[in-house]
């Protein structure tokens, strides 16, 4: 009968698979039937292979065994939620057990501490899933458990999942009985938080060979402050852990036999991610001075940053040495890291490229840097090819040109290889403060406060303005206003007014109609009306720039620049669809409040997506929420998959190159991917060679470029407006972050922008510094390829208006009546 088995123990077990269970064979047959499947799925069951094998798992330089997952199923009754995890289990050939009280999962949970737990979260009356969760959290052996909560799937809104965080639970699954949905909710967790765990449990090892090294460790933060010294650190250097642990290195005395700019040097080296092995005198807690042969690892962590350094320290015990042949050696120590030679001078167990590099045969008298032998890893990505070739290149070198090309490494491993560098924060105040409050993800600092999006109530068009059923049904007022929407000029905000601050729905209408949108997605003209509603009912009317009158100003300026004879050239009837749809909802549910606010406030959505692009990932999700909630308003229903799949990708990438941390990456890309290739070609001969300029603008990765630098500029066109659209648009954002800024102030939260206080803030500057930082540069490159005089003549009026307020020291939108 394979090796599946159940075991019948009163309620204690009701149901176990596995191969610690192979002897039994009468029960198994009655007891698999039970969980011959789903009529919903159609798979058969299929019994688990007899064979046990452990999984392999890479952990840094370790290789991990694990044996076979283990996993308690907690659940008050068999339904068929429970028998498709049972399938699932023995499909994976998973150790499973299935207990129906909380007292007997405790009991079982105490037995064999399982990788996994499943606790069914759905019926309250059976037992509470959360107090459950809460007493296997405070057995000792829980720390490295998964457990993961069935929930009923929601009939109305989406519930926060913080009361199961707080509860202990690592994650939820949405009721889903299918047998495959079980099977790869599994799987996932096998591969994901189970793994995790399973190489944290490893990391135990770890600690305990530290704990018994006999060399001095230390581990410092990338701030150098203190978080861990071994046993032997502490005997050596006379120091409790508790004394050090939390301190600075600078707050530990220090000796005054080191030549004075040793320090300076060996931090010079190590933040530059380059080790640092030398001779250095440390000063004991009781004052006396000890030679050590030091070594210092930078450790490089999440983002490609230095997360940690490494401190591995022996005492110079060799007597026949001299201080003076001491101080050779730590002269020695510095110039080579100057010369960058990397000549090996460790001793003994010091070395430990040689007891962690495999396939090492120790022969070898030259060392690199952990940052080396990163580089040395065959990892294809054409960055690392080109630091590699670098390396090569700096062996042979001169002196000065392996210096060069020190630097030129330095500024190829930062993460911020688009981004300019900005003076001191005082020579311009206002840029800075933009740059924080636009281009960072906040300072991340801890806080009492939880700043939660509030419930929205749906919103409804005044009922004395009648939906249009379709266009030809547009009140006349609203249908003159909007003659003249193809036009660059085109006032929106008569628009706002004459549709009582709804224009998305009527400028959507017409414009949608003019690109064939309900054409090519075969929906029609009343699903496309429900939707527009839809949409710009969630967009919060009472924000002063981020509403829903923003959203039609960005579909305008979307729609002005597809009509660009070079835009139509690069771009597919898709994208021009998944463009509309963007500007459509890029910013549906702003709560006017930045990323960098909601990461310093803790909100829910911060939290959602890690203090990452956290307001677009939300504007993208929340769209396709909204849209395939109700076939009413579903504009996708009738277009084929692997359209929809496309058309999904394309609208999520141009929401998301709408986050300005990545502003100068999508800019310079456009530029050398398009505009110097373009240039190039229209320099040697004109338009002549027309395949190589249709080769420039219609690869796949060019048109994804194309369209992230269309609604990137479209989203912040303002300063490119007819000078009485720009100066109402200055005055919105304005509102918008003095609004932040007394609510920071009001919740005790850093702020982000302080020059934004609506009592000294002089909106000029804030225009200025906007312009100069953010849009010539863009907009220069959008302009050469989509030839656009009318908007770069705007863009040179308004910036003159700009500057002669700021001459004139004003500080506010309009200079004083005469």
């Amino acid at each position: 009968m394979g090796c599946a088995s159940s075991i019948h123990i009163s309620d204690r077990v009701v149901y176990h698979s596995g191969k610690e269970s192979e002897d039994s064979h009468s029960p198994q047959q009655t007891n698999t039937t039970q969980h011959q499947g789903n009529p919903a799925s159609g798979l058969p069951l299929k019994p688990p292979s007899c064979k046990t094998t452990l999984t392999e798992v890479q952990f840094g330089p370790m290789k991990l065994f694990k044996d076979p997952l283990q996993v308690l199923l907690v659940f008050a009754k068999e339904d068929s939620q429970s028998n498709g995890f049972c399938w699932a289990c023995e499909k994976a050939n998973y150790r499973c057990s299935m207990v129906r009280t909380p007292e007997f999962a405790l009991e079982c949970f105490s037995e064999k501490h399982h990788d996994l737990v499943i606790i069914d979260h759905r019926h309250s009356r059976h037992f509470d899933a959360e107090a459950l969760c809460r007493s296997m959290r405070a057995v000792n052996s829980s720390e490295n458990t998964v457990i993961v909560a069935v929930v009923k799937r929601p009939d109305r809104e989406e519930a926060s999942v913080m009361p199961l965080i707080n509860a202990g639970f690592n994650r939820r699954y949405v009721e889903n009985v299918n047998l495959m949905a079980c099977y790869n909710e599994l799987l996932q967790l096998e591969h994901g938080e189970v793994r995790a765990q399973f190489k944290l449990r490893a990391s135990n090892a770890i600690f305990t060979a530290l704990e018994q090294s006999q060399d001095a460790i230390e581990i410092t933060s990338e701030d150098q402050v203190i978080q861990y010294v071994n046993p032997a650190y502490e005997s050596i250097m006379g120091y409790q852990q508790g004394e050090l642990l939390g301190k600075e290195i600078i707050e530990v005395p220090k000796s005054e036999k080191n030549k004075p700019d040793l320090l300076e040097t060996i931090n010079s080296c190590i933040r530059k991610g380059k080790e640092w092995q030398g001779i250095y005198y440390a000063k004991k807690k009781n004052g006396d001075n000890i030679q050590q042969n030091v070594k210092i690892t930078p450790v490089i962590g999440q983002g490609g940053k230095i997360r940690h350094y490494v401190s591995i320290n022996r005492p110079f015990n060799d007597n026949n040495k001299s201080d003076k042949s001491a101080d050779r050696v730590q002269a020695e120590s510095q110039t080579d890291i100057q010369s960058n030679k990397h000549k090996d001078r460790r001793k003994g167990s010091l070395d430990v490229k040689s007891i962690t590099s495999r396939g090492s045969d120790g022969s070898s008298q030259r060392r690199h840097s952990s940052m080396a032998r990163i580089h040395s890893m065959t990892i294809e990505a054409p960055i690392t090819k080109v630091i590699n070739i670098i390396n090569q290149a700096q062996e042979s070198s001169p002196m000065p040109v392996a210096e060069a090309l020190d630097r030129v490494l330095e500024i190829l491993r930062t993460t911020e290889l688009y981004s300019p560098q900005l003076g001191t924060k005082d020579e311009d105040p206002h840029t800075s403060d933009l740059v924080g409050g636009l281009m960072t993800d906040g300072l991340r600092r801890l806080s009492g406060n939880e700043y939660i999006l509030a419930t929205k109530q749906p919103h409804h068009l005044p009922s004395h303005l009648a939906t249009p059923l379709s266009l030809n049904d547009i009140p006349p007022r609203i249908a003159q206003t909007m003659e003249t929407e193809d036009s660059w000029d085109f006032d929106i905000f008569s628009l706002e007014a004459a549709t009582m601050k709804r224009p998305l729905t009527f400028l959507g209408l017409k414009i949608f109609s003019r690109f064939g949108v309900c054409e090519f997605l075969n929906c029609p003209e009343a699903t496309l009306r429900s939707w527009l509603q839809v949409i710009e009912a969630n967009y919060h009317s009472s924000n002063s720039y981020h509403n829903s009158t923003h959203a039609a100003d960005v579909l305008h300026a979307t729609a002005y620049f597809l009509s660009k004879e070079r835009v139509k050239q690069s771009l597919d009837p898709i994208d021009e669809v998944a463009a509309l749809i963007a500007a459509t909802v890029h910013d549906v549910d702003h709560p006017g409040r930045t990323n960098s606010f909601l990461c310093n406030a803790g909100s829910e959505l911060a939290i959602l997506y890690n203090d990452t692009a956290v307001l677009e990932s939300h504007h993208a999700a929340l769209a396709f929420q909204l849209t395939t909630r109700d076939d009413k308003c579903n504009i996708f229903k009738h277009i084929e998959r692997n359209e929809y799949r496309s058309l999904r990708q394309a609208v999520i990438d141009m929401v998301l190159a709408t986050e300005m941390t990545k502003h100068f990456e999508h800019v310079n890309k456009f530029v050398n991917s398009i505009n110097k290739p373009l240039a190039a070609l229209e320099e040697n001969g004109g338009n002549s060679d027309e395949e190589a300029v249709k080769s420039v603008l219609t690869s796949p990765e060019n048109r994804i470029l194309v369209k992230r630098m269309l609604i990137k500029c479209a989203d912040i066109s303002n300063p490119c407006r007819p000078l009485e659209l720009c100066i109402e648009w200055a005055g919105r954002i304005s509102e918008e972050y003095f609004a932040q800024t007394d609510e920071e102030k009001r919740q005790g939260l850093p702020v982000v922008m302080p020059v934004f206080d609506r009592n000294t803030c002089s909106i000029p500057k804030s225009q200025i510094s906007f312009i100069d930082y953010f849009i010539t540069d863009m907009f220069d490159a959008w302009d050469a390829f989509a030839d656009l005089p009318n908007l770069m003549q705007h863009l040179d009026n308004n910036f003159k208006y700009w500057k002669g307020l700021d001459d004139r020291k004003l500080h506010t939108l309009r200079p004083p009546p005469e």
